[in-house]
């Protein structure tokens, strides 16, 4: 999994700045796919992002352009540090991944409870 943050979102006028971070991530074959940190998950000294992908009201998953509750691709990206001080996401180890949604289902409980 490559990413790089992207200023340029495709077609810019279903996205605004409200949307937060665009990620855009590429593909072994080079498919390019743009995501918005919904948050980011602390674990230890980690930092971990978790990525909703964007979609135009096309692309989402059905044909009638409405705004349904289509099923969204979600990802987990650790976000570290390259060698410019830009951060990177790169996908977790399965250990990582584990202690990511142990620390995620901690933050939606405590969020249950206020």
């Amino acid at each position: 999994m490559t990413d790089k943050r992207n200023e340029q979102i495709p077609d810019e006028e279903n996205f605004s700045d409200d949307d937060g971070i665009i990620v855009e991530m590429t593909d072994d074959d080079g498919n390019s796919y743009f995501y918005v940190e919904e948050m980011v998950i602390p674990v230890g000294n980690d930092k971990f992002a978790l990525l909703v992908e964007l979609h135009d009201e096309h692309e989402h998953g059905c044909d009638c352009g409405c705004d349904c509750d289509c099923d969204d691709d979600v990802i987990i990206a650790k976000i570290v540090t390259n060698a410019d001080g830009e951060d990177e996401y790169i996908e977790p180890t399965d250990e990582e991944f584990e202690a990511v949604q142990a620390a995620y289902e901690k933050i939606l409980d405590e969020d249950e409870t206020t």
